[in-house]
């Protein structure tokens, strides 16, 4: 006796259907590159990965630094104000806080003039951390500039910054 056993997953004929059917989605899609949220979301994760690597021995991530410079470059900022000028939601910023304060690398305190209020503050260890993961910075930086130009990247930041400087709700 013959048994007919089907396939448990798609099979190539199964495929080839579904692709035909989804080629009226695909002719609506846009061309390839053209979707800016993309581009910028691609370009970011390369850049990442770059400072990330060179910052690496530092213990350190690109995003930690960040912050970090950030705090150590405007005194004790309150979480709003860190939060809209890294262009982050405070839940977010928070979760990125956690790993530098469970290291001893700033510190989350009560604002004294408003106590609804928290400001984040560099530590010692902080400071020398950031002193520690400048040659690696200074590295990725060379880095990119190198393999994208001098010019290039000094217009790509002006450009940056003036897109997370617009407010879309608006436009």
């Amino acid at each position: 006796m013959l048994v007919s056993v089907k396939p448990i997953g798609p099979t190539e004929e199964d495929a080839m259907r579904k692709g035909r059917e989804s080629e009226g989605v695909a002719a609506s899609l846009p061309v390839e590159n053209l979707c800016n949220v993309t581009a910028l979301r691609k370009a970011t994760r390369r850049i990442s990965q770059l400072y990330d690597a060179m910052l690496a021995p530092t213990g350190l991530r690109s995003t930690q630094r960040a912050i970090l410079v950030y705090v150590a470059r405007y005194g004790s900022p309150t979480m709003s104000e860190l939060a809209a000028a890294l262009v982050l939601d405070r839940s977010a910023l928070n979760h990125n806080l956690k790993p530098l304060e469970r290291d001893g690398l700033l510190r989350v305190v009560v604002d004294q003039d408003d106590r609804r209020s928290r400001r984040i503050l560099l530590s010692k260890l902080g400071e020398v951390k950031l002193r520690e993961s400048t040659q690696a910075w200074q590295r990725a930086q060379q880095r990119f500039e190198t393999s994208f130009g001098a010019r290039q990247s000094a217009a790509l930041r002006a450009s940056l910054q003036l897109v997370a400087s617009l407010d879309f709700h608006e436009a």
